[in-house]
């Protein structure tokens, strides 16, 4: 097959598999300093030994000798620490384990910014996310799954359940694994899903180093307005999520933007709720609805980025791609990925590869391997035939089992008849 002719159509079975996650989170009154959890590397390679970690922690052990009784098993994590330029932060940095919001140090880097951590360990007691203040937050609900969109699956922030009996993977529930230093922001990694028994390896940590104007924090003035009966209709809502009552969670939200049209997080839940009832009209209203509410809403222009591709508005995925980017050019890979697919659809080319490439630099841990894929078709289009391939390849390494997988490989196939001389593909 020519390349020429795969190159021309990016169709939403192709890349919908990499948009479903768990990825946009926003809580009541947190204006512009959400954050995403895409991060990390995909390999790190053979870390050091342990060097560092929490220096109260007593590592190794796993029985409550006062009580007399088994301990669950900690949980170790490792993973590297890195400037978004690539390059290892200059001084040590602090691990920390956030649930709900709560935050506290677990350990620290060594001097190449590799961490070692032990969680749950004898004398680092763990919150349970269950008993920190928050709520939910508004963590995507992946709308394929439920009746929307695309494919996958999932759950809103602090409804979702741990897949293991384990009491310890529970309390991970609702949490993340960042770094701390001053004057920079980071990356976060979800420890929601994470067992004993996991691969420890998370994986590479970007911080982004903060400029002027980022540095001041910005609070939701709409958010600080809600009134208390409103504000008690949205929290019941959270509840109803948490117990799997969707329809009476629903009803509540309404309750609270009716109360008070201007509530940005209960449109934004009542969106995803709509959007997973597959009534994507109501869902798009609602999603405007919350960026109306709270321009700063960076999650709600995701969602209705989301809409966009599913419909295959590309000029209105471009544009509501680029606001949410506008906001947070950081935190989002899957937002520079949307935007790169607009602009290819637009035959914008030029806007489509930057966006690609952004999106390669900060999903580190290729969260999106599509990306990868749209990347090569980007650049067979461009007639950059062998740096097409090096992108396939790396679509590869990271889905190797995925349903385009086949097909990429002829595609690699094709490329590499016309970037490998003649003699070397007798010899191959």
């Amino acid at each position: 097959m020519s390349p020429r002719l795969w190159v021309r159509v990016i169709t939403i079975s192709a890349i919908a598999f990499a948009l479903w996650r768990p990825a946009f989170t926003q809580t009541k009154g947190s204006g512009s300093t959400s954050t995403g959890t895409t991060t990390g590397s995909g390999s790190t390679g053979t870390l050091p030994p342990p060097k560092t970690g929490n220096p109260n922690s007593t590592t190794n052990s796993t029985t409550n000798s006062s009580a007399g009784s088994v301990a669950p098993p900690s949980i170790m994590v490792s993973g590297r620490v890195m400037i978004e330029d690539g390059t290892a932060p200059s001084e040590s940095v602090v691990i920390e384990r956030v649930c709900n919001g709560s935050a506290r140090a677990e350990g620290y880097t060594d001097t190449r910014g590799y961490f070692v951590l032990q969680l749950g360990s004898t004398n680092t007691q763990f919150q349970d996310a269950s008993e920190t203040a928050g709520g939910f937050g508004g963590a995507s609900q992946q709308l394929g799954g439920m009746g929307g969109p695309g494919g996958g699956g999932g759950s809103s922030s602090g409804a979702a359940s741990s897949t293991s009996n384990s009491t310890l993977d529970s309390r991970l529930m609702n949490c993340d694994l960042r770094a701390r230093l001053s004057g920079y922001h980071s990356q976060t990694v979800s420890l929601m899903e994470r067992h004993a028994l996991d691969n420890p390896d998370v994986g590479i940590i970007l911080l982004h180093r903060l400029t002027p104007t980022e540095r001041a924090a910005t609070v939701s003035t709409a958010a600080l307005a809600v009134p208390k009966p409103a504000d008690k209709a949205y929290n019941k809502g959270l509840n109803f999520l948490k117990k799997g009552k969707p329809e009476e969670a629903r009803t509540s939200f309404q309750s609270a933007v009716d109360l008070y049209p201007k509530f940005s997080s209960a449109w934004f839940e009542l969106g995803k709720l709509q959007a997973t009832g597959g009534q994507l009209d109501d869902a798009h209203k609602s999603f405007l609805a919350a960026s109306q509410a709270d321009p700063q809403f960076v999650a709600a222009y995701l969602e209705l980025a989301l809409l966009s591709l599913h419909d295959r508005n590309w000029n209105e995925l471009a544009d509501v791609t680029y606001r949410a980017l506008k906001l947070n050019s950081f935190d989002y890979p899957q937002a520079y990925f949307l935007n790169a697919v607009a602009n290819y659809n637009l035959r914008k080319l030029d806007t489509a590869e930057k966006s690609a490439r952004a999106a390669q630099r900060l999903d580190t841990r290729h969260i999106y391997p599509e990306n990868s894929r749209l990347l090569g078709i980007i650049l067979v289009d461009r007639e950059q035939y062998a740096e097409a391939a090096d992108a396939l390849r790396d679509f590869l390494v990271a889905a190797p089992h995925s349903v385009e997988a086949q097909a990429v490989r002829r595609q690699l196939d094709d490329l590499e008849k016309k970037t490998i001389p003649a003699d070397q593909m007798a010899k191959k």
